[in-house]
């Protein structure tokens, strides 16, 4: 089932980067995030409902899912989609990619959960690899201050990223279940972020045409209310230092979406990379060898 579930929100995410592009438009980066969670929320609610499976939260829960909402569905998107103005698609994924080690390092902080050698390894070579895999735009890159201020947001967002999986472990913690936290997250995220358009004069445009929509749509519907419902679903299950390595595989996925449909080309540093992104979610997913207990020999007579 966790296979399952990670194999689902890699391949789904993998693909949304190629949706993201298609928002950038007419309709402001905000709006556009409001549509989309907002739909979302929507979408989730009436799923609950109907199913009977909303459960009820107390003020903690929702306080918890407020600041989730704040986290993970309104300042992470925001960081990340002002960021791709000045910098690459490529250089963002790579900061992003990060998650893995933020996560492990706040669960240590927060949960005190020890940070296994394997995690720290397998998220290295992972690193490593992304690192092959966009050497060309990652050496071609020139340091102006909009680069570094891309680089900055998308730091920020993964670091918003990696506290939404806390937040949505401690939920877990406390018996609630991603689908009903996602739906109030996603919910509070929208209104925050609506609120906001409101505030600063962004006019709620829509783009009217197949290419808008149709993005929309998708990533209402498989990126959010399936993506991430599966993904925190792992985040309760494997712990959010494992669940976070989809944040590594997930590029390889985009990369050969823009293959097919941006004309991108394999080179062999891009090959190195995608073998030591292997080879590290080997590592991550690899389960220690048990301790064998020491034998209890009796005193010789």
């Amino acid at each position: 089932m966790n296979l399952s579930l990670y194999l689902l929100t890699v391949l789904i995410w993998g693909t949304t980067w190629l949706a993201l592009k298609l928002q950038l438009g007419v309709v402001a980066i905000p709006v556009s995030i409001v549509y989309r969670f907002g739909l979302a929320a929507l979408v989730l609610f009436a799923l609950l409902l109907l199913s009977r499976k909303l459960q009820v939260m107390n003020k903690r829960g929702h306080l918890i899912c407020l600041a989730q909402g704040l986290c993970l569905f309104c300042v992470n998107f925001m960081c990340f989609l002002t960021a791709s103005q000045w910098v690459t698609t490529g250089l963002i994924a790579v900061v992003f990619s990060t998650a893995t080690l933020w996560n492990a390092l706040n669960a240590r902080i927060f949960f005190k959960q020890k940070i296994a050698r394997n995690v720290l390894l397998g998220g290295g070579l992972g690193l490593l690899g992304l690192g092959f895999l966009f050497w060309p735009e990652l050496s071609a890159h020139t340091a102006t201050p909009q680069t570094l201020l891309g680089l900055g947001l998308a730091l920020l967002g993964t670091m918003c990223f990696s506290a939404g999986n806390m937040l949505s472990s401690l939920q877990q913690k406390a018996g609630l279940k991603p689908l009903t936290t996602n739906a109030w997250g996603m919910l509070y995220g929208a209104s925050m972020l609506a609120v906001y358009c409101a505030v600063s004069g962004i006019p709620f445009t829509m783009e009217w045409n197949a290419r808008y929509i149709g993005s929309l749509l998708y990533l209402v519907i498989p990126g959010s209310v399936i993506g991430f419902t599966a993904y925190l679903t792992l985040v309760g299950r494997m712990g959010p230092e494992r669940a976070a390595y989809c944040t590594v595989l997930f590029p390889l996925v985009a990369l050969n979406v823009s293959a097919f449909a941006e004309g991108y080309q394999w080179t062999a540093p891009a090959l190195m990379g995608l073998v030591l992104v292997m080879l590290g979610n080997v590592l991550v997913f690899r389960k220690p060898k048990p301790v064998a207990a020491p034998l209890n020999v009796a005193p010789a007579r």
